[in-house]
C-alpha cells in the first residue's frame, strides 16, 4: 500500500505527518510535493490531477491545501475506482477523482484525532487527515461517515471568442514556465499556431530547440496543456506574469 502526499506545508509539517502515518501502519509514504504556492487550491488540485493516474492501483493520496482549517469545512475520504483520496471538502481532490470514478464519499469524524491526542486548529494535516489515511491503509472505517455531496472544482473553463482566450494561469514552474489550462485538445481544433501576449507574437511550437536561445515560445507541455516560455529563460519573471486570468489572442 502507498500513501501519497500533496501539500503546500514546505519541510517541517509533512515530516510530523508521516510520523503520525508511521505509527499506525508500515504503508510505504512518497511525498509527491510540499512546494504548492500556499493557499492555492487550483494550483493543487492541477498538480495532483496531473500526479494520480501513474501511482500504483490503490493509492491513497492525501492532499492538504487548505487555507479553511478550523472551520466548517469538512474533512473528507473519497474512494473512486482505482484510488482513494484524503483532502478538505475545497475542491481539490474533485477533478481527479471525478475523473477515476467517484464511487463512494466519506465526512471523516474530527474524533480520528483521540488518535494522535491533539486536534489543532491550524493542523489538520497532522490530527485529522494523517490518521485517516493510515486507518483507510488497513481497512479501518472507525471514524468515516458516508456522504452524498462535496465541493466540485473544474479546472479547465476557459472562454474563447474568435480572437481571444481568457484563460488561467495554473502554475508557474521553477523555470518560470507559465502554466495555462488551455488543453491540448482546445489548440489543435482551433488550429492555433501563434497566441498574442500583450503585443509579443509568440509562436506554438513542438519543443523548446524550435526556437533560439532566449526567444519565446508556447507549447504543449507535459501537462497536455498550452505553456508560455522563453528557451533558456524564464517567462514569468521576464514579463511578470503570476497566477490567475490572462488573456492570450489567437488571431489578430
Amino acid at each position: 500500500m502507498v500513501i501519497a502526499l500533496l501539500t503546500d506545508f514546505g519541510d517541517y509539517y509533512p515530516g510530523v505527518m508521516k510520523g503520525v502515518i508511521r505509527k499506525f501502519t508500515d504503508a510505504e509514504v512518497i511525498d509527491i510535493t510540499h512546494s504548492v504556492t500556499p493557499q492555492n487550491v487550483i494550483e493543487g488540485a492541477f498538480l495532483l490531477y496531473n500526479a494520480y493516474r501513474f501511482f500504483p492501483k490503490d493509492t491513497i493520496f492525501v492532499v492538504v491545501v487548505d487555507p479553511g482549517v478550523g472551520s466548517e469545512r469538512k474533512a473528507l475520504v473519497i474512494k473512486t475506482k482505482n484510488y482513494y483520496f484524503v483532502c478538505p471538502d475545497n475542491g481539490i481532490a474533485y477533478p481527479s477523482a471525478e475523473e477515476d470514478g467517484i464511487v463512494k464519499i466519506y465526512q471523516i469524524d474530527e474524533n480520528i484525532s483521540e488518535l494522535t491526542g491533539e486536534l489543532s486548529a491550524t493542523f489538520h494535516g497532522r490530527d485529522i487527515f494523517a490518521p485517516a489515511a493510515a486507518l483507510l491503509s488497513k481497512g479501518n472505517y472507525t471514524y468515516f461517515k458516508e456522504i452524498n455531496e462535496i465541493k466540485e472544482l473544474n479546472l479547465f473553463d476557459v472562454d474563447i471568442s474568435d480572437t481571444e482566450i481568457r484563460c488561467n494561469v495554473i502554475y508557474i514552474d521553477r523555470f518560470g514556465n507559465v502554466v495555462t489550462n488551455i488543453k491540448d485538445t482546445v489548440i489543435n481544433n482551433k488550429k492555433i499556431k501563434k497566441v498574442y501576449f500583450e503585443e509579443l507574437e509568440i509562436p506554438v511550437v513542438r519543443a523548446y530547440s524550435d526556437v533560439g536561445i532566449g526567444e519565446p515560445l508556447a507549447l504543449i507541455g507535459s501537462f497536455k496543456t498550452l505553456e508560455l516560455s522563453i528557451r533558456e529563460g524564464n517567462f514569468a519573471r521576464e514579463f511578470r506574469v503570476k497566477h490567475g486570468m490572462l488573456r492570450l489572442r489567437w488571431k489578430k
